[in-house]
């Protein structure tokens, strides 16, 4: 309506929609999200190609080639507008949020398989400034530790070899890491104002970064009050 349009940005959001995780393998990351962690398929489409789509998404990088003086291939920018190359998408539902799946693909390589067109980052540390990661909730009367310890042996059958958790002992070598005791899988947080938070942070399949959490104790009311103040407040301004 007329009034919403006049209103705070903030007044005129509904709430965060879906993260997007460009994959290298579709299938791959489509069988985690799924069938691994439990998602269910919303929808997917595909064969996405044409100037409204390329320049939508690749305008700004191909500005930076230009002033750069260089391929636009050079530094990820596929051709969507001739269709050299096209865009599949697979979104998936968990409780609260949708993941949207997304992989560069050549025009002649068949929907959903193969690698992507572009190679995968080598970098991977979360410290390098705009890494994202998709923090997934566990539920509270579950043991995180073993929640950690089977995800990574359901991985481990299916081949995907990236998903690795990190532990909170240090360790010098992939033997290490999974030698070590299953009550250090999982860093659990017991004062401060984060008292009550568990984590662990993991690589996808994708080698895309995960954190799980669990909740609990103070900190848990500290988000519970801060959503209820959010609510008081978007009813108000909907008032």
């Amino acid at each position: 309506m007329a009034d919403r349009d006049k209103a705070a940005l903030g007044a005129r959001l509904q709430g965060v929609q879906h993260f997007g995780v460009t994959v290298q393998n579709m299938d791959r990351a489509f069988e985690f999200y799924t069938e691994v962690l439990g998602g269910n398929e919303v929808m997917r489409d595909g064969d996405f190609q044409g100037a409204p789509i390329h320049n939508t998404l690749m305008a700004d990088q191909e500005i930076v080639a230009r002033e750069r003086k260089v391929n636009p291939r050079t530094i990820g920018v596929p051709d969507l507008k001739g269709g050299e190359q096209r865009l599949d998408v697979r979104f998936v539902q968990f409780d609260n949020v949708v993941i949207e799946l997304l992989q560069y693909r050549d025009a002649q390589q068949p929907m959903g398989s193969g690698d992507s067109w572009a190679e995968p980052r080598d970098h991977m540390s979360p410290a390098y400034p705009r890494s994202m990661h998709i923090c997934f909730y566990i539920r509270d009367d579950v043991d995180f530790n073993k929640f950690i310890h089977d995800l990574e042996a359901e991985a481990a059958r299916r081949g995907m070899v990236q998903v690795k958790a990190n532990r909170v002992i240090t360790v010098t070598s992939e033997q290490e890491r999974q030698a070590a005791p299953l009550d250090s899988n999982t860093i659990k947080i017991t004062e401060g104002k984060s008292n009550g938070w568990s984590l662990i942070y993991c690589k996808g399949p994708e080698g895309e970064q995960l954190e799980f959490v669990q909740v609990l104790g103070p900190v848990k009311k500290t988000f519970q009050e801060a959503l209820g103040a959010r609510d008081r407040a978007t009813s108000a301004t909907k008032g």
